[in-house]
């Protein structure tokens, strides 16, 4: 490989700035796996991602069982991809959510800071996958696609890097 680390650790800080919707994957406590769309709040990604959500839902309940997560990205316009692995725990922060509420979120809490049950989580990083297209334009990623599909030749989907957050 010629990226060292730190420069993995940045592309996937850049992938994960430029993908601000993500599917968060928990898994309940008979070992279902589920998965929700959650919005990223903290635009400095430095192996700590962090969500809005409410004490009392799901998500909450099943961290605290199984706190191991997966937090993925799709970035659209890039094609790229981005899949972290992680530990989550509940935060109740005021300052914190403070710092990272946007008024946005109104939409999901209508009393913004002061919605009853607001609570954080807290997502540590441990290790990310990342894959980045090898052409950025929809039209090629197609024509490579059905180029594949006459051919017999899988596409050229781009490179997969693992990196330790």
């Amino acid at each position: 490989m010629t990226n060292t680390e730190q420069e993995r650790r940045d592309k996937v800080k850049e992938m994960v700035k430029d993908a601000r919707i993500s599917m968060l994957t928990t898994m309940t406590a008979d070992g279902k796996h589920v998965s929700r769309p959650m919005a990223l709040q903290d635009v400095e990604f430095d192996g700590d991602l962090w969500f809005f959500t409410y004490s009392d839902s799901d998500l909450v309940e099943q961290i605290a069982v199984h706190p191991e997560v997966n937090v993925s990205f799709s970035d659209q316009k890039q094609n790229n991809w981005i899949s972290i692995a992680g530990r989550a725990v509940r935060t109740d922060n005021p300052a914190k959510a403070k710092e990272l509420w946007n008024p946005l979120l109104k939409a999901w809490f209508p009393e913004g800071l002061e919605t009853p049950n607001l609570t954080l989580v807290k997502v540590t990083g441990d290790t990310a996958e990342y894959w980045e297209a090898a052409h950025s334009s929809k039209v090629l990623t197609v024509l490579g696609a059905a180029k594949a599909a006459v051919t017999g030749k899988t596409p050229d989907a781009g490179e997969n890097e693992t990196v330790r957050l």
